[in-house]
C-alpha cells in the first residue's frame, strides 16, 4: 500500500496543495475580504492603505515563494526578512491575533484539505509570533533608552 500523507514543506508540496499562484490569489482575496468586514480586524486593517490591491499581490507573492513555489515576491521587489518590513508598525499580540482570524477564516473557505489549513495556518502563526517579538523587543529597547 502506498503512503498518501502529503508531506507539507519539502519541495513545492506546500504550494501545490495551496492551488499555485492562483489558488494564493484566491486565498489572499478572501483573507482581505475578512480583514476588510471582522470588526476584530479593524485594527490591522487600519495599518493598510485603503487600497489594497498592492498589499494583496504583495502577500500572494511572498507565499508563492514561501510554500515552495516561485520566488514571485522577490522577483519583483527583492529579498524580504519578515520582521523588519513590519517594524514601522504598532504590532503586538492583538494585531497578531486579528490577523491569524483572518487567515484562519480565509482558509475556512477555501477548499483545502483540513490537514493542510491546519498545516498552514500553524505555519504562518510562526513568523507572526515573531514580528510581535521583535516589535516588542525594539519597543521595550526604546523605553529603557528614553
Amino acid at each position: 500500500m502506498q503512503n498518501n500523507i502529503k508531506h507539507y514543506g519539502t519541495l513545492d508540496a506546500s504550494y501545490q496543495a495551496a492551488g499555485e499562484y492562483d489558488g494564493l490569489v484566491v486565498l489572499v482575496d478572501r483573507f482581505y475580504d475578512y480583514m476588510d468586514t471582522l470588526p476584530e480586524a479593524k485594527i490591522i486593517r487600519d495599518m493598510h492603505p485603503d487600497d489594497l490591491e498592492e498589499s494583496k499581490e504583495k502577500l500572494a507573492r511572498f507565499l508563492s515563494g514561501w510554500l515552495g513555489g516561485p520566488k514571485r515576491y522577490q522577483e519583483k521587489y527583492g529579498p524580504i526578512r519578515i520582521p523588519m518590513v513590519h517594524l514601522h508598525l504598532n504590532i503586538g499580540p492583538e494585531e497578531k491575533d486579528a490577523w491569524l482570524l483572518c487567515m484562519k477564516k480565509a482558509l475556512g473557505d477555501s477548499n483545502y484539505g483540513e490537514d493542510f489549513k491546519a498545516y498552514l495556518l500553524n505555519q504562518l502563526a510562526k513568523p507572526a509570533e515573531r514580528i510581535t517579538e521583535v516589535i516588542e523587543n525594539r519597543r521595550s529597547a526604546s523605553e529603557k533608552r528614553d
